[in-house]
């Protein structure tokens, strides 16, 4: 016990920076006869690795700006099919953005393409990797700001730390020259070195209505599709759903109050 006590609190030492503690401390310990309290020190230190996790997360979380309420716990899965399903399963363990891969996600509005990819990105989160939320077109103005300031490249060095962006909605980028220019600039720099999780309501034989020159369209989806896993939300809008839902449900209660 007293050796695999020892092992525990070098690993820890190394991981908290501090190369002393984790080269003295058994050697110390034992030599005093006190080779048992390495058990207390290693489960001092695990609970200061579990700290130190927690407000990682808690920070990670606040600088995501994902939406609180979309996760795989309010999720409705049992709507999609069970393709779908497991590959959401397999994107929450991220190991795509390991390998510097993107996620596209295609359907109507209110299919859950946005709810499926903050669900993924909370995942993530939870598991301690940085992610950033954003409407494509809130993004693309605030990095027009900063292309006008002569700030861009420090734009997108501050979102390179973001091991996962999350462009929401793409085909709502206003589409004039300068706005398309930052939003190429921003799928090429990330192409093969961080991970993009874009939703779309347009399939790609319509993103011409997004980059507009037919040129830049293929190059935009040459990037973004290479190293790539596309998800299809083809089923019916959760807002119909909930509206059909609730006209059967007043429909049968009217048939109730009729009976009685």
């Amino acid at each position: 016990m007293p050796a695999e006590a020892a092992e525990r609190v070098r690993i820890l030492a190394k991981k908290f920076r501090l190369p002393t503690v984790a080269e003295e401390a058994e050697r110390r310990f034992v030599a005093d006869g006190h080779p048992e309290a390495l058990k207390t020190l290693a489960e001092v230190f695990e609970m200061e690795a579990g700290s130190r996790s927690d407000r990682r997360v808690q920070r990670l979380r606040k600088e995501s700006h994902l939406p609180p309420g979309k996760t795989f716990a309010t999720l409705e899965t049992e709507r999609l099919p069970p393709a779908l399903r497991h590959k959401l399963s397999e994107l929450a363990l991220g190991n795509f953005a390991l390998e510097a891969q993107n996620v596209l996600a295609f359907g109507l509005p209110g299919t859950g393409k946005t709810h499926a990819m903050a669900a993924v990105g909370h995942a993530l989160v939870d598991a301690g990797r940085p992610v950033l939320f954003c409407p494509a077109f809130k993004l693309v103005q605030e990095l027009l700001v900063a292309k006008r300031d002569l700030l861009l490249p420090r734009a997108l060095r501050k979102l390179d730390k973001f091991e996962v962006l999350i462009l929401d909605d793409i085909g709502y980028v206003q589409q004039n020259t300068e706005e398309v220019e930052v939003l190429f600039t921003l799928l090429a720099e990330r192409y093969e070195r961080r991970s993009l999780m874009i939703t779309s309501n347009l399939v790609f034989s319509e993103w011409d209505q997004i980059f507009k020159n037919p040129m830049t369209t293929a190059a935009a989806i040459d990037r973004v599709v290479h190293h790539s896993t596309i998800l299809e939300f083809d089923v019916e809008s959760y807002r119909t759903a909930q509206a059909t839902r609730r006209q059967k449900g007043d429909e049968e209660s009217r048939q109730l109050d009729r009976q009685k």
